[in-house]
């Protein structure tokens, strides 16, 4: 089978990684890389053996598919440009910033018969997968997604950067409507949301609670599910899955102390580990060769409309 051409487009710290991973594909050949700053996309061409190019559409005929990794607000307009001229498309996350852009993009993708598809690659992480599988009745769901602030993320703030990988896993374990959303968060290092608490109520009773901070000296990454008779702990960084059961607590009063004990049986679940990215990017080429895609174009939509409301919600509150 042939090679997929494939070109990257935004060689920054993410679109670096695409072409990290390109490169050691055999399901992939890597066609060239495109940059605003040229010197960066020289540097990244000669490091990972590929051509530079100046402009982006020079990839149009040199390519059956192309990784987009630019800005937000760049997403529609040069997506929208290789989607036209029929080419496959990965679009980093999130889509775009608007619904609406991102719906047009998805009719267009339709309608040329091309494959698009959003950079979520947290859906692609080994104990995202697994938690799928043992999730079934969940009654509220805690997600901590913080680190410290970094000033290359200039483009977005925390719920269009980090926040919208833990709502596009939570929209498709709870698999129900939203029906309420509550906001607080902050502004602190710059003038888009850097501190984020959301609620999202659901039709079906679940709760969810979401926390995104840049503005922490930690980095944590966990989502938390709690079901009738068990509580489960992911952690997206190291890939693992605790299951607690049974569990119980108690309190004893001593003189001068009081002190808590809480038992439960704890089960680690078995992940296969292996780069989330080179699994989301041989899906990608899949699909492109006529593989069934994994997510429903509703689904890709949904956690980004989800996302905006939350936006729509956030007010800074004061420091």
């Amino acid at each position: 089978m042939a090679k997929c051409q494939i070109g990257v487009v935004g060689v920054g710290r993410m679109g670096e990684y695409h072409v990290g991973v390109l490169s050691d594909m055999r399901e992939a050949d890597l066609a060239g890389v495109v940059d605003s700053d040229q010197e960066r996309a020289k540097i990244i061409s000669e490091k990972y053996k590929t051509f530079a190019y100046r402009d982006y559409k020079e990839l149009f005929q040199k390519v059956d598919a192309v990784v987009i990794s630019v800005p937000t607000a760049l997403h529609y307009s040069i997506g929208k440009e290789f989607i036209e001229a029929g080419v496959h498309t990965l679009l980093e996350k999130p889509c775009t910033d608007n619904l609406g852009q991102a719906e047009e993009l998805f009719e267009l993708a339709a309608k040329k018969n091309v494959t698009l598809q959003i950079g979520h690659v947290e859906r692609f992480n080994g104990a995202v997968q697994e938690l799928f599988k043992i999730v079934r009745n969940p009654i509220y769901i805690e997600c901590r997604r913080m680190s410290p602030f970094s000033k290359r993320i200039k483009d977005d703030g925390v719920v269009l950067d980090i926040m919208i990988h833990d709502i596009d896993i939570v929209l498709n374990l709870v698999e129900s409507d939203v029906v309420n959303i509550n906001v607080v968060g902050s502004s602190v290092f710059s003038k888009r949301d850097d501190l984020v608490n959301a609620q999202i109520e659901f039709e079906n009773g679940c709760i969810a609670n979401f926390l995104a901070s840049r503005v922490s000296q930690n980095k944590i990454r966990t989502l938390e599910v709690t079901q009738k008779e068990s509580s489960i702990l992911l952690d997206y960084t190291e890939q693992e899955i605790f299951v607690h059961r049974q569990s119980s607590s108690e309190s004893q009063l001593s003189p001068g102390e009081l002190r808590y004990k809480q038992e439960s049986l704890v089960e680690r679940i078995f992940v296969h580990k292996d780069n989330p990215l080179k699994l989301e990017l041989k899906h990608f080429i899949d699909c492109v060769a006529g593989g069934q895609r994994k997510i429903a174009v509703k689904e890709e939509l949904n956690s980004l409309k989800i996302a905006l409301q939350i936006l729509d919600h956030f007010k800074p509150g004061r420091r």
